[in-house]
């Protein structure tokens, strides 16, 4: 099976659990660490996601000592192989994990629940991930769950997403931003040709896997809007103006002076692959409800 995975160009991952059992009800990693680890590495796994579930039946509390115990006991046993294998934990952000997920070993950590594919859910997680941006950097990862666009549920049970196409074009480009693991939510084979043109622009991908591997932080907040920013290895500068608002197309305005920037900037459109022109001092765009306009600047 994962020879079949890489003959495609892709990466394997497997899921389990601390605990005595997953989520699912199926067997976890509890006792057996050391054989699982060795296990997942001699069938060619690139990545473990290691999810909290039914360890909270072991764990005598909820202290930090007790939330780190069962990952780095993982830790250990994955450093023993002979393979690359990205460790994911879940735990939902318990314990603040973006402060301590690097210590653990983790690669990336979830910093939430599980994500819907409603505007409520997707934007309420996306929105609020600006207090673990110190914690992001190359190799270590905030992780606000999921990508739910295409036909997403559990099981057999798929629908297409609930998120409106501007919702969509928020949920990316946001992730983007964040340096997020973009994680496909979806059965790739059933992808329609809006949800791959989502998924594969080369520009918008560009934000989420620059080598800096800043995390985009929130320079306005307001009821009806907010921009959010990240800085690029080149200097260059990726803004996201998003659309709060369900209902109206807002002309959405960011000065320099909120970017930390100065002089002549060239802005180009990221979704539209589109030059916008010079600009000085601000910029502007008009932004559909729940939409947002996802550009980079570079001084002119």
């Amino acid at each position: 099976l994962t020879d079949y995975i890489h003959s495609l160009g892709l990466k394997a991952g497997i899921y389990t659990s601390p605990g005595p059992y997953t989520c699912q009800g199926f067997v976890g990693s509890y006792g057996y660490e050391a054989q699982d680890a060795k296990q997942f590495a001699e069938w060619g796994f690139d990545y473990l996601k290691y999810d909290w579930c039914y360890y909270s039946k072991i764990a005598k509390d909820r202290s930090l000592n007790e939330l780190k115990k069962p990952y780095l006991i993982m830790r250990d046993e994955l450093l023993k192989q002979k393979r690359d294998i990205v460790y994911s934990l879940c735990q939902y952000g318990m314990g603040e994990v973006w402060k301590w997920g690097e210590e653990v070993g983790g690669n990336c950590w979830r910093t939430t629940g599980d994500i819907i594919d409603t505007w409520g859910s997707m934007s309420s997680i996306g929105f609020s991930q600006g207090k673990c941006s110190p914690y992001a950097k190359p190799g270590h990862w905030n992780d606000p769950d999921m990508l739910v666009v295409g036909n997403v549920g559990w099981g057999e049970n798929l629908h297409p997403s609930r998120l409106t196409p501007d919702e969509q074009y928020t949920h990316i480009s946001l992730w983007c931003l964040l340096c997020a693991p973009l994680l496909i939510g979806c059965p790739i084979e059933q992808l329609d040709d809006f949800t791959l043109n989502l998924l594969t622009n080369d520009e918008v991908l560009e934000i989420n896997q620059d080598p800096l591997g800043d995390q985009a932080n929130p320079l306005v907040v307001e009821e009806e809007f907010q921009v959010w920013a990240k800085q690029m290895e080149d200097g260059s500068l990726a803004v996201g103006l998003f659309n709060m608002d369900g209902y109206e197309h807002n002309i959405i305005k960011i000065e320099w002076s909120q970017l930390g920037i100065k002089g002549r900037h060239r802005v180009r459109d990221l979704w539209r692959q589109k030059d916008l022109g010079i600009f000085n001092n601000h910029f502007e765009a008009k932004v559909p409800p729940h939409g947002v306009v996802l550009v980079r600047m570079v001084k002119n």
